[in-house]
């Protein structure tokens, strides 16, 4: 009686076993189709090579923590969540790095992203597609390495609360004077930041104020985002308030 049960439990999980293995190695659960959100520079084709995967793999043996190690050791992805979805598809949640300021060093010129982080070094200054910080030269950074410099740590947590969208309108930030940081729009218009403090709120005012430089018909000599009631001084007169 007891070698029956112990026969028929043996059979049971045989079968079991069984179903799985054809369940796991069947051409239904292979990878056919990638999901990608919020890449904008890394395709499809890249992000596969990234992250070590292959279409026609076994759904089930692709390890989505490997993949997420995989995809977060290319310097040009900030952060990625990887997840299998039945019955063919890998879906992929992607936020690559988005430089936000060069800084002059050593030996050329550093792009940081908005965590701190080299991204890009080169010899020559390119285009100003995102702003410059001056008054300052880094020395002894390279692609990989993180933001040692408090200041220049400060401009990069102000310029990274600015729109992606609206960043590039910022031509240089200059922090000659700690205590009076002052930013440059492309039309050389002077944003007094003052001494970095209160960021979120500087940032805000200056986001709203790059929007409204799309549509104001006023001739406007300064900003100044310094104090507590911010001012606006126009050609002719002075406007306080946000």
């Amino acid at each position: 009686m007891r070698s029956r049960r112990v026969l028929k439990g043996a059979l049971y999980l045989l079968c079991a076993a069984a179903i799985i293995a054809a369940l796991i190695y069947s051409p239904l659960f292979t990878f056919q189709r990638l999901i990608v959100r919020g890449n904008v520079h890394l395709d499809e084709a890249e992000l596969c090579e990234i992250a070590r995967i292959q279409y026609g793999q076994r759904l089930f043996e692709l390890k989505t923590d490997a993949m997420t190690t995989n995809l977060l050791h290319d310097l040009r992805i900030e952060s990625a969540v990887v997840r299998r979805q039945l019955p063919n598809k890998i879906e992929m949640e992607i936020v690559e790095r988005i430089p936000v300021a060069t800084v002059a060093c050593d030996y050329g010129y550093l792009d940081f992203d908005r965590q701190g982080k080299v991204i890009a070094s080169y010899r020559t200054l390119k285009g100003a597609d995102i702003p410059i910080i001056t008054g300052v030269k880094l020395r002894d950074l390279y692609i990989g390495d993180d933001n040692s410099d408090a200041q220049v740590a400060k401009v990069i947590t102000f310029l990274g609360k600015i729109d992606p969208a609206d960043i590039g309108e910022i031509s240089e930030v200059n922090i000659t004077v700690p205590s009076a940081v002052v930013a440059y729009t492309k039309s050389a218009l002077p944003i007094r930041l003052g001494d970095l403090e209160r960021i979120p709120e500087k940032a805000g005012l200056t986001q709203d104020f790059l929007q409204d430089q799309k549509t104001t018909r006023h001739t406007i000599e300064y900003v100044d985002f310094s104090y507590d009631a911010p001012f606006i001084k126009l050609a002719d007169k002075v406007t306080e308030g946000k």
